[in-house]
């Protein structure tokens, strides 16, 4: 697997199988571009933080108040005051930061972070972000610092899984959960492959485990033509 400072960082990955969480972090943190000043959204995303190499010199920052932000805290190592957004036990690399909350929303929204890397229950064909709540009765909202991201990041990606447990895509023409932020996201990282999409459409990057025109298919992308084939 390539890493965010190696020449070949970007270049597609072959993978004859859907790749696990894990296995899609890695190939996030190969494309964050060196020195990205970066935000990981609490759950999934988070685990990118234990893909990029020490010499990548991509900063983490979280919301809650950090900046160059280390992988996963483990053993020994865990502190309970030292946490991502999430709540999970991080480490620290040299240089790190500490500062108020309110702080780290003014960087946010002050369009400081070149990338932020997000959860999703849909993303649209044209860019249009839903994360923060189904829609059902019963569902809980969750904003969190997610429309801010949405609108201050330079790059907004996502990473999720593209199927629900129901078989249904969460990348579709059009939402139909309620809206995050509109056409904020260029880039989408999920199990079966990587979207571009934007304001031109969406177009499939590369593909994990089924061709490029079968998962065209299963999502209703009308022109495949574009995409590879792997």
């Amino acid at each position: 697997m390539t890493h965010a400072n190696d020449p070949s960082a970007g270049a597609p990955m072959r993978a004859d199988h859907p790749l696990s969480m894990d296995e899609l972090a890695a190939v996030i943190a190969a494309d964050i571009p060196s020195g990205a000043f970066v935000n990981l959204g609490i759950g999934q995303p988070t685990r990118i933080a234990d893909h990029l190499s020490a010499s990548s010199g991509v900063v983490l920052h979280t919301e809650n108040g950090m900046l160059n932000m280390g992988p996963r805290a483990e053993g020994d190592a865990v502190d309970p005051d030292l946490t991502n957004a999430g709540k999970v036990p991080v480490t620290e690399l040299p240089g790190a930061a500490y500062f108020h909350q309110a702080d780290s929303f003014a960087m946010m929204r002050g369009g400081h972070l070149d990338v932020c890397v997000l959860g999703a229950y849909q993303v649209g064909f044209q860019g249009d972000l839903a994360n923060w709540h189904t829609g059902a009765p019963d569902a809980v909202p969750a904003v969190g610092g997610a429309m801010d991201l949405a609108i201050g990041a330079k790059e907004v990606h996502v990473m999720m899984p593209l199927f629900t447990r129901s078989d249904q895509p969460k990348l579709v023409p059009l939402c139909t959960y309620p809206l995050t932020g509109v056409g904020c996201v260029s880039r989408v990282y999920t199990d079966h492959g990587v979207f571009e999409v934007g304001a031109q459409g969406v177009r499939i990057r590369e593909t994990y485990g089924v061709g490029a025109r079968e998962l065209a298919r299963r999502l209703g992308i009308t022109d495949p033509d574009t995409a590879p084939t792997g």
